[in-house]
């Protein structure tokens, strides 16, 4: 059986759609399948939609969140309670093509235990936009070996692979890299970036920047590497003005005034300052690892609210009997 885990936050636009299209292309490829939608504490009627969905099609499973804990939450919880023999891991908005699943599908049977969905285009994204996202690729390829560029959400993973995902101990989670990280016979498959049907995108700039920062600082050491470098440059910097200075003083050339100094100064505060926040920063991520609260908190599931109906209701009618 296949898993389709779809986090959804605020897409009551696009919900139906979505499982309706979804639905109906596994209906013809003939696949046995789940949709498991996951609502990362929609503040629309998201989850009023998920709910009644639920009821209408056994195959379609919802998970709701006691509050927002973010996409990479939503995306653990649906592989720690799907239960398909492999998954699919695809956005709500239909951006991600589901044509391409049965195509996945076929793939995995042919032994592939990832198949990676790859962008052949950005679409229509700014061009602040694109050049951020090469810069953040690049730093993850450069500080963790691992090559993110044209990588996306959308794949498909076996059994082994969730389970592996799964025995991961860590709270601070990247899907994106650690999917490639586990390893595993991997293919990919080329997709075009497709407009929205509904809604607007959750993302801007502010997030997107701050969702990068979380995770090159949880999945590589380059900011340390960076303030290092940083460190050497000034030093080199120091060792020239040290030997200038020596020249000029026995010489007979030195002038007098302080500015050298100041900027000796201030240059040095930066740097301590700014190797501090870095320190800082890392200390931080340690300490909600050791925290170890959990990645998200599941309110309801359909499923066990379906075992609770039909335990309450084996239980009146063995009453009645």
């Amino acid at each position: 059986m296949l898993s389709v885990i779809i986090p959804a936050y605020n897409e009551q636009d696009n919900v139906e759609n979505t499982a309706k299209v979804i639905s109906g292309i596994l209906d013809e490829a003939g696949i046995e399948y789940e949709l498991m939608f996951v609502d990362d504490g929609s503040s629309d009627a998201t989850w009023s939609i998920i709910e009644r969905l639920s009821d209408e099609n056994g195959s379609i499973r919802g998970l709701h969140f006691s509050r927002n804990f973010g996409k990479e939450g939503a995306i653990f919880a649906g592989l720690r309670r799907c239960t398909g023999d492999c998954a699919v891991v695809i956005d709500c908005d239909l951006q991600h093509p589901p044509e391409l699943i049965p195509e996945m599908v076929k793939l995995h049977e042919q032994g592939f235990e990832v198949v990676e969905a790859v962008k052949s285009s950005r679409g229509k994204e700014s061009l602040l936009y694109k050049m951020f996202a090469k810069w953040f690729y690049r730093i993850m390829k450069s500080s963790s070996n691992v090559d993110l560029d044209r990588a996306s959400d959308f794949k498909l993973m076996d059994r082994k692979v969730i389970d592996a995902l799964n025995d991961l101990p860590e709270r601070i989670t990247f899907f994106r890299a650690l999917s490639s990280w586990v390893g595993f016979r991997s293919t990919k498959i080329e997709f075009e970036v497709a407009p929205r049907k509904a809604g607007v995108s959750k993302w801007n700039f502010g997030k997107l920047f701050t969702f990068a920062v979380n995770n090159i600082t949880s999945f590589t050491n380059f900011p340390m590497q960076l303030v290092t470098g940083m460190g050497i440059i000034f030093l080199i910097f120091a060792v020239i003005l040290g030997v200038q200075s020596l020249v000029r003083f026995f010489s007979g050339t030195a002038q007098e005034g302080f500015t050298t100094v100041y900027l000796v100064i201030l240059l040095a505060a930066s740097m301590i300052m700014i190797g501090l926040g870095v320190i800082g920063y890392y200390m931080s991520k340690i300490y909600e690892e050791i925290k170890f609260r959990p990645r998200y908190i599941i309110s309801i599931d359909t499923k066990d609210k379906e075992r609770k109906e039909r335990k309450e209701t084996s239980t009146t009618d063995g009453e009645n009997g």
